[in-house]
């Protein structure tokens, strides 16, 4: 169908259209996946009666500048792979765009995502995990859609009960977390994430297994099961290498 658009029916499968059906597929390919998993909450986290940001809302027009702080984005023109993306994209500073799904929901690119959390460890948590183990649970939480997918808020999927729990009664206090929108902010997200990787390491006292906490993130520390792990733990490990590969992807600042 998509090769019949370019050319007609008569040149669906005629060599002529190949080059803007490999074009498709690899936009196609950048673009974030349709299957997300939950965040399991922490055990002793407080309860909230509050309401999740759902994927559709927020204002579809938001930029990067208007959910980062000035210092944060000077960090992000720092990096050399944001830089040229954005300026390959044609962005401004004060005015960066934030891609867009077909469905004009606001997404970060791979590069961006892979930018933030690298500035959020190297700021908050010099021995925390590698950058690209939050850039994979990114992807399978919310697939890299800026307000979250579902009843899950943000980047990261954490809730708000737990991000104030992280906040007030952790002393996780590099961002201020008040209210359900805060986390739609990349790097608010990012950070309250770590924080919550960084505490179920050491959950009930033990230090535990990149594996262990990889579950106990997206189930809950009370329901981890190793012997049921192999399935999420492959999916996370083939989203991680998405990070350790070299980056392809150009471009995708563009709304689409």
């Amino acid at each position: 169908m998509v090769r019949a658009y370019k050319g007609g029916t008569k040149k669906a499968t005629h060599k002529s259209t190949l080059l803007y059906w490999k074009k498709y597929l690899s936009v196609k390919e950048s673009l974030p996946s349709r299957k997300a998993f939950g965040v399991g909450p922490a055990a002793n986290a407080p309860s909230y009666s509050v309401t999740a940001v759902s994927q559709r809302k927020g204002p579809i027009n938001a930029t990067w500048d208007s959910r980062t702080s000035p210092e944060d984005m000077e960090e992000m023109w720092k990096n050399p792979e944001v830089n040229k993306e954005w300026t390959h994209s044609g962005e401004k500073r004060g005015k960066v765009r934030f891609s867009h799904d077909v469905e004009k929901h606001p997404y970060l690119s791979r590069v961006e995502l892979r930018a933030v959390a690298e500035i959020i460890m190297d700021k908050h948590f010099k021995k925390g995990y590698k950058p690209t183990v939050l850039c994979a649970l990114c992807e399978m939480v919310s697939m890299r859609f800026l307000n979250g997918v579902g009843q899950h808020s943000g980047l990261m999927g954490i809730d708000y009960p737990t991000a104030r729990w992280l906040y007030k009664d952790l002393g996780y206090k590099g961002y201020t977390v008040q209210s359900v929108e805060d986390l739609t902010k990349p790097f608010i997200s990012m950070y309250f994430g770590a924080a919550y990787m960084t505490w179920l390491s050491q959950y009930k006292g033990r230090e535990r297994t990149l594996e262990f906490v990889v579950q106990a993130y997206l189930s809950g520390p009370q329901n981890v099961s190793i012997q049921e792990t192999s399935s999420l733990w492959d999916k996370f490990e083939e989203a991680m290498n998405r990070y350790e590969e070299p980056q392809v992807e150009s471009g995708s600042c563009t709304i689409m």
